[in-house]
């Protein structure tokens, strides 16, 4: 057993890093003003809330009244398919929604009540076996792009690392003027965020996903999409989120994607040689396990597997005794007791679904690391199908 456990959970959260631990404590000290307020200590906190908003605006290529401040991915996810839904439903009569069959339960079930509850007609894109969304399918769901309100599709899935050809869909969307939403949430600090390459009208972040402290995230809205706010009571965030802005954990955020950006090429560069060594590894070393997602279209730093004839929950728990942290899929659907809809939409048997796991890599993760876990597992797996 290592030393110390051995984290393989970074797609679920990640540690807050001490550079950023050091600059939020900080602010939550010193500068402790409402930034609304018109006092010192407002128009202190006021700079500071700015300053971040054109650090990150800047990160992502956007303008700073661009940004909108919220608590978490899923806040941004909401707020995007909602907000622009309904705004574009009452600004042109568009009433479709479409959106990829992979999507986080965020964009997945809010379309999903926009439906129910609103009249919408939501069109639920296909995936390849590898989770890919083919362009073509794209092309044909939007037609000449008349009656669709929004589309919504993720950068990167959380489940099984497919990164989705994001730039040449908000192309197409763009030629017709349909606005185009992705979650980018499990791609901050791991893939390029330039919204004018990736041609996107909305991009939803996460802080906890790249070293920032959980509750905040952001929404980039580009300028002239329509929009209905969907919390409201204050004027804050230019009248498109009512709320008290948490200062500190918003400078933690631009601090937190700051950093991430500039070590992301060399380290993405990094995790990937370990991602492939493991992966490699364990197609080799155990009968029956199966590569879940694109080999090569995949996040820098996801491995993601099925194991035929061993429950996730029997090697999960396995694992961690044994000092490893890693999980089956996604966070947000721990516990649920049904397949995961993302490896249904690959086309996985049941049977082969509930061996899911998923190792995903980070900042502390070493070569030593990997050699544990290729080691382990196939004595883990023996045990459990025993």
């Amino acid at each position: 057993m290592p030393s110390q456990a051995i984290y393989l959970d970074y797609a679920a959260t990640t540690p807050v890093r001490s550079e950023v631990l050091e600059e939020m404590q900080q602010f939550f000290a010193e500068i402790y003003g409402n930034p609304s307020s018109i006092h010192r200590a407002g128009r202190q906190a006021s700079v500071l809330l700015e300053r971040s908003r054109e650090t990150l605006a800047a990160l992502l290529n956007a303008r700073p009244g661009e940004i909108i401040f919220t608590s978490g991915g899923t806040e941004s996810d909401n707020a995007a398919v909602r907000g622009i839904a309904l705004a574009r439903r009452a600004s042109t009569g568009a009433n479709r929604l479409i959106v990829s069959a992979i999507e986080h339960k965020a964009v997945l079930e809010t379309a999903e009540d926009l439906r129910d509850r609103f009249g919408f007609q939501l069109d639920i894109l296909p995936v390849d076996g590898e989770g890919q969304v083919n362009i073509d399918d794209v092309a044909s769901a939007l037609g000449d792009g008349q009656n669709v309100a929004l589309v919504s599709v993720m950068y990167a899935n959380n489940e099984i690392g497919t990164i989705e050809p994001i730039a040449e869909i908000g192309s197409l969307c763009r030629s017709l003027g349909v606005p185009f939403h992705t979650d980018a949430v499990q791609a901050g600090g791991k893939l390029p965020l330039d919204v004018e390459a990736l041609q996107v009208d909305a991009l939803s972040l996460g802080a906890h996903k790249f070293y920032g402290p959980k509750g905040v995230g952001l929404l980039y809205l580009r300028s002239g999409t329509p929009f209905w706010p969907q919390m409201t009571g204050g004027g804050q965030e230019r009248g498109r989120r009512a709320g008290t802005e948490n200062v500190p954990l918003i400078a933690a955020m631009a601090k937190a994607l700051e950093l991430a950006e500039q070590e992301r090429v060399d380290e993405g560069r990094r995790l990937r040689g370990l991602r492939d060594h493991l992966i490699g590894a364990l197609l080799e070393s155990i009968d029956g396990v199966h590569l879940t997602g694109a080999r090569e279209k995949r996040l820098p730093n996801h491995v993601s597997i099925v194991v035929e004839g061993a429950e996730a929950e029997g090697m999960l728990i396995a694992l961690d005794l044994a000092g490893i942290a890693a999980s089956s899929g996604s966070a947000c659907a721990s516990g649920a007791h049904r397949p995961s809809h993302v490896l249904e939409a690959i086309g996985l048997p049941p049977h082969l679904a509930t061996g899911a796991l998923r190792f995903s890599l980070g900042r502390s993760t070493t070569a030593a690391d990997i050699d544990y876990v290729q080691k382990l597992l196939p004595e883990i797996v023996q045990r459990v199908r025993t």
